[in-house]
């Protein structure tokens, strides 16, 4: 067996690889904007989101992401979350980047209860909110659909009181 022709052979396809991945890696100081979908739920509760995001390359491999979170009022509640993500990119293929994820927020909700008035006398009514730290962890996948448009999924658990675990399908244009 030729095993110069095996090497060449091995070269090859390393170095194909190679530029394939890398033809599609994020580079330092790519921005990006988007949107995400969000499902979240906590003790019971669970509701659906949307949010605008803001992705930047701090280095090729590090990006910090920026995110808007509204989920929708149900059942008299609604919630909020501004947070920033930390994403550690691994190129695992030509179009898909997967990352662990770690972040900082805000999360805050809002109750708010009608009044109904039955006979003359009122009863409910009222309202309150608050606003938690949370520390987030979790990962995602991108999938680039073209070089200016990415597809991802995101899991992410907040650590906060009864815990929050959502999951984010969103798109992104490379600005």
């Amino acid at each position: 067996m030729n095993y110069s022709v095996l090497k060449r052979a091995a070269i090859s396809i390393i170095a194909a690889v190679t530029v394939s991945v890398s033809g599609t890696a994020q580079q330092k100081g790519d921005m990006a904007v988007g949107a995400n979908l969000l499902f979240g739920t906590t003790s019971g509760y669970s509701n659906i989101g949307l949010g605008p995001k803001f992705l930047y390359n701090v280095t090729d491999k590090i990006r910090l992401a920026g995110e808007f979170d509204y989920f929708l009022k149900k059942d008299y509640v609604s919630f909020w979350d501004i947070s920033v993500y930390g994403h550690y990119l691994f190129p695992i293929a030509e179009n898909i980047v997967v990352y662990p994820s770690v972040g900082l927020g805000i999360l805050g909700s809002t109750v708010k209860v009608p009044s109904y008035n039955i006979l003359g006398i009122t009863y409910g009514g009222g309202s309150t909110s608050g606003t938690d730290f949370a520390l987030s962890l979790g990962g995602g996948i991108d999938y680039a659909l073209t070089p200016k448009l990415t597809l991802n999924g995101e899991l992410r658990y907040k650590v906060v009181s009864g815990g929050w675990f959502n999951i984010a399908v969103g798109i992104s244009y490379k600005l």
